[in-house]
């Protein structure tokens, strides 16, 4: 058995390891002393782990709650849905919030503990590989509006995040690679060398998602990730760079109706955003067609799809979060495993005009 892996970020432990569902009880009282506990689900998820989950805490009140599954649910009406039945329960300050499930979960339970009472924790739970190795950590929550993506948050950081990857087996195999985009990307910004262990990799991770591959995975993107986040808490510089892939990833993923899981999206991204790198001049040419080629071995969609509207993805990016002053900043690689603008702010502006040329040839 792999032996479970601790890091540390900020006054959070991030937990991964094999069987770590059955102990979440002990790891989340450990972390935070509430009187009662929430559970937030989605329709899916719940009935495969939730009853477990709630049977580690032994005698502790835990009850459930839960949402249609998909990001279409992530919406200002569900946490309006969700703050309403904590209330009717009579869920108080003392008591705390576990997400279960997936990256549209964490999201949308972590916004509703960060404005429940004004605040109350948050133990993340996440039983996809894309929210163990991103979305889970560091503190971002938030729900989409009709105008895009995760416009409507807060920052709350998680007291706990215990991965178990066993929860893995469940997920389908296009799950799974959806998942493996965000650890390419992990590589990409920051590990020349874990972007290389990541793409030759992910065949034995994808095939055995309990196993130590997988498990190395994990370890090594929360690594990554805990270090961006911990040299820049509130995205005003370095965790920037964790963007790469997201300006045009969301936009297509929105355009998409989200028929592209997130992973897909940004995998996309990622190819069309290192293009754009090597267009004006801040990346290495070569830079594109590793990245691609990474995105094709894990077998995720590299191309943007024919029935996308070119102007409508450029006209959701300036919807984004990263717009600025009417413009639109890009994470964008200097090279695997280095980033542009290091000097700007970790954040490229780049014209519509060249984004709209790339698009097209796209």
């Amino acid at each position: 058995m792999v032996t479970p892996a601790t890091i540390r970020l900020g006054s959070c432990t991030l937990h991964a390891g094999r069987g770590l569902l059955d102990h979440a009880g002990e790891i989340a009282r450990g972390a935070v002393p509430a009187h009662r506990w929430a559970i937030i689900s989605d329709e899916t998820v719940a009935p495969l782990y939730a009853a477990r989950l709630a049977k580690s805490f032994g005698e502790a009140r835990v009850d459930t709650f839960t949402v249609p599954a998909g990001e279409r649910h992530k919406t200002r009406d569900s946490w309006a849905r969700l703050t309403d039945q904590l209330l009717a329960a009579g869920l108080a300050r003392d008591g705390a919030v576990i997400a279960l499930g997936g990256g549209m979960i964490g999201d949308l339970a972590g916004f509703v503990a960060a404005t429940y009472m004004r605040g109350i924790p948050v133990i993340q739970v996440p039983t996809t590989l894309l929210a163990m190795i991103d979305a889970s950590l560091g503190g971002k929550t938030a729900v989409d509006t009709p105008a895009g993506k995760n416009l409507v948050g807060a920052f709350h950081d998680p007291a706990a995040v215990i991965a178990d990857p066993a929860t893995l087996a469940t997920l389908d195999a296009r799950e799974l690679r959806a998942g493996a985009a965000e650890a390419i990307k992990h590589g990409a910004i920051a590990d020349a060398q874990y972007f290389e262990r990541a793409a030759t990799g992910l065949a034995a991770a994808l095939a055995d998602p309990a196993g130590d591959a997988m498990h190395q995975l994990i370890v090594g993107s929360m690594a990554i990730k805990a270090d961006a986040v911990t040299a820049d808490a509130r995205e005003q510089g370095r965790r920037k760079s964790l963007n790469f892939g997201h300006t045009l990833g969301h936009a297509i993923e929105s355009a998409s109706g989200y028929a592209l899981l997130h992973g897909e999206a940004i995998a996309i991204g990622m190819v069309l955003e290192s293009t754009l790198a090597e267009r004006i001049g801040v990346a290495e040419r070569g830079t594109a067609a590793r990245i691609r080629a990474a995105v094709e071995h894990a077998e995720l969609p590299a191309e943007l799809p024919r029935a996308l509207g070119r102007d409508r993805i450029l006209g959701l990016t300036h919807a984004d979060k990263k717009s600025r002053a009417g413009g639109v900043e890009y994470a964008l690689p200097a090279r695997i495993g280095a980033m542009a603008g290091t000097e700007s702010g970790w954040a490229v502006p780049v014209p519509d005009d060249v984004v709209r040329l790339v698009l097209s040839e796209a």
